[in-house]
């Protein structure tokens, strides 16, 4: 506890932009839940701009709006 995944547009990182990614994300997890880093889970999934809509912005942002604590601006 906790895991966090993160679903991006394909992009292609570097191995640095990641660790970066995934550190500050580490970071801020730990610190709001009070958490030692080796608790924390972190996913990334791509998902191609055309299936957007069907995979993650209907299912996880229209259907689950009353857990969103940031709304998109799209």
């Amino acid at each position: 506890m906790p895991h966090i995944s993160i679903k991006h547009f394909p992009a292609d990182l570097t191995q640095e932009q990641e660790d970066t990614l995934l550190a500050r994300v580490t970071d801020a997890v730990t610190s709001a839940f009070g958490v030692d880093e080796g608790a924390v889970s972190i996913a990334l999934e791509p998902v191609p701009a055309q299936s957007w809509h069907e995979l993650v912005y209907q299912p996880e942002i229209i259907d689950h709006r009353h857990l969103l604590r940031k709304n998109p601006s799209y």
